[in-house]
């Protein structure tokens, strides 16, 4: 059985899926087998393409007008290729850069093996920049990771209204930019340090000359 998908970007209704589909129910899809979502292909949640996955079965082909409406990115749509084909399920492009692109012949899985490369390699110079930088920044005195929200200001700021029984902890967070897992990170109800905030006053304390 052939089963269709379809994308567009936009929400507004400024664009619609009539050239996918009526390209789609030339290519021989049921119109009944045609999927469709309206929604940015960088999303994660797309329930059109969710219901098409899990309707797939054994055998089946699955069809698309061009690449970029089935992926968010490549590694996205190598995967989600490579897990139709373990199941048994072919795939298909009907046009665009990946036209050459058929699951269920041989020069369409060598095709598409080279995609599965191109995502490799791209995953592989991503860990090796990430490593590089990471390297770099220490050798600056610096670790990676994301800043803290919480400041050594804010701390004792903190300190000071956890003391008072008239301080209310999520105008507290407000005032001070960070949740409220943060601010109980740091300090106690009564406004002791936690080792969380006793590490963070150390690392900011000037070290001794």
């Amino acid at each position: 059985m052939l089963v269709g998908y379809m994308r567009v970007s936009k929400s507004d209704g400024s664009q619609a899926t009539d050239l996918q589909r009526d390209a789609l129910i030339e290519a021989g899809v049921d119109p009944q087998h045609l999927y469709e979502d309206t929604a940015s292909g960088k999303k994660d949640a797309r329930p059109g393409l969710a219901a098409c996955l899990k309707a797939l079965r054994e055998g089946d082909t699955l069809i698309v007008w061009k690449l970029d409406r089935l992926g968010r990115d490549l590694r996205h749509l190598v995967n989600t290729v490579h897990d139709l084909t373990t199941r048994g399920v072919g795939f298909r492009v009907l046009t665009g850069h990946g036209a050459t692109i058929d699951t269920t012949t041989p020069s369409g899985k060598l095709v598409f093996g080279f995609f599965a490369a191109l995502a490799e390699f791209e995953r592989e110079l991503i860990i090796e920049r990430t490593r590089a930088g990471l390297a770099a920044a220490r050798a600056r005195g610096r670790n990676g990771g994301r800043p803290w929200t919480m400041t050594p200001a804010k701390l004792r700021l903190a300190q000071a209204a956890m003391g008072k029984p008239e301080t209310v902890i999520s105008e507290l967070c407000t005032e001070l930019g960070i949740t409220r897992q943060t601010l109980y990170r740091h300090v106690d109800p009564k406004g002791n340090l936690r080792p969380h905030g006793q590490k963070l006053l150390e690392a900011k304390r000037p070290s001794p000359k």
